[in-house]
C-alpha cells in the first residue's frame, strides 16, 4: 500500500506543477459556478412568484430543482475535463520512453495502476470538493435537505472513479496523449448514451438502462444509496483497472 501511496503522490505532484491541472480547475469551478448561478436565479425567480400568488400553492424543492440540475451539469463538465485529466498518465510513459524502466522496476503493475488511478481521483475529487460552498450559500439563506446532497457528492465521486478507470485504459493502449484523450471521451460518451438509447424502449431498453453510466446517478441525487449503483461504479472502474493492467502486462512482454 506505501508503493501505491507514493506513486499516487509523484503523480499527484506532477499534476499540481503543471498549468493543465490548473486550468482544467478553472474550467470546471467555472462552468460549474456559471451554471449554479442560473440555476439558483431562476429558483429564486419561482420562488418569489409563488410568495406572490399564495393561492396557486405548491412547493419548489430546492434540492430537487437546484442541486439535482447542478450536479447534472458537473457530470457533463466531467464527460469534457476528465480525458485531459486522464491522457497522460500512461500515454507520456511511452512517449518518454519511460514506461520499460517503470515496467521492470520492483514496483508492481497493480500497484502502478492503482497509484496513478488515485492521484487523478484525488485530484477530480478535490476540485469537486471545491463546490461545497453551493449548498452552505444556499443554507446560509434558507433550509435545504443535507440527505441528497451528500448523496449526490457520493454519486459524483463514483462517478468520477469510473471515468477515471476507463480513461486510464485508454491512455494505456496509445503513446499519444490526443488519441488518449479522444478514446476516453468516445468510451465514456458511448455509456453516457446507452441512457439515452434505453429511453427509445424496445428488446434492449433495460440492458442499455442498467449498463447506463448517467442512469445510476439518478437515485443518488434524488437521496436514495442504492447497493444496485454503488456496485455498477465500483465494478465499471474494476474493469477499467482490469483492462488496464492486462494491456500494461502485454506491453511488458513485448
Amino acid at each position: 500500500m506505501s508503493r501505491v501511496l507514493t506513486i499516487a503522490g509523484k503523480e499527484l505532484r506532477t499534476y499540481l506543477v503543471s498549468p493543465m491541472a490548473w486550468v482544467v480547475a478553472t474550467v470546471f469551478l467555472g462552468i460549474s459556478g456559471l451554471l449554479f448561478y442560473n440555476i439558483i436565479t431562476w429558483y429564486s425567480m419561482q420562488s418569489f412568484q409563488l410568495m406572490r400568488m399564495p393561492q396557486m400553492g405548491g412547493h419548489v424543492n430546492v434540492n430537487r430543482m437546484v442541486f439535482q440540475p447542478t450536479f447534472q451539469n458537473m457530470a457533463v463538465t466531467l464527460l469534457l475535463l476528465v480525458p485531459i485529466v486522464t491522457m497522460r498518465l500512461l500515454a507520456e510513459e511511452k512517449r518518454n520512453r519511460t514506461a520499460q524502466l517503470l515496467f521492470t522496476s520492483p514496483v508492481r503493475l497493480g500497484e502502478i495502476v492503482a497509484g496513478k488511478f488515485l492521484a487523478a481521483v484525488a485530484l477530480l475529487g478535490g476540485m469537486l470538493l471545491l463546490t461545497v460552498y453551493m449548498p452552505l450559500l444556499v443554507w446560509a439563506y434558507g433550509t435545504m435537505d443535507w440527505g441528497p446532497i451528500f448523496s449526490g457528492y457520493l454519486g459524483m465521486l463514483l462517478l468520477i472513479g469510473a471515468f477515471v478507470a476507463m480513461g486510464l485504459f485508454a491512455s494505456s493502449l496509445t503513446e499519444n496523449q490526443i488519441i488518449a484523450a479522444v478514446l476516453t471521451f468516445g468510451i465514456l460518451l458511448v455509456f453516457w448514451l446507452l441512457g439515452w438509447a434505453a429511453e427509445l424502449g424496445g428488446d434492449f431498453a433495460k440492458v442499455f438502462e442498467h449498463l447506463s453510466i448517467i442512469t445510476h446517478l439518478e437515485g443518488f441525487l434524488k437521496g436514495v444509496v442504492e447497493v444496485k449503483d454503488v456496485v455498477y461504479y465500483v465494478s465499471v472502474a474494476a474493469f477499467g483497472l482490469f483492462l488496464t493492467h492486462r494491456v500494461l502486462e502485454s506491453n511488458r512482454w513485448r
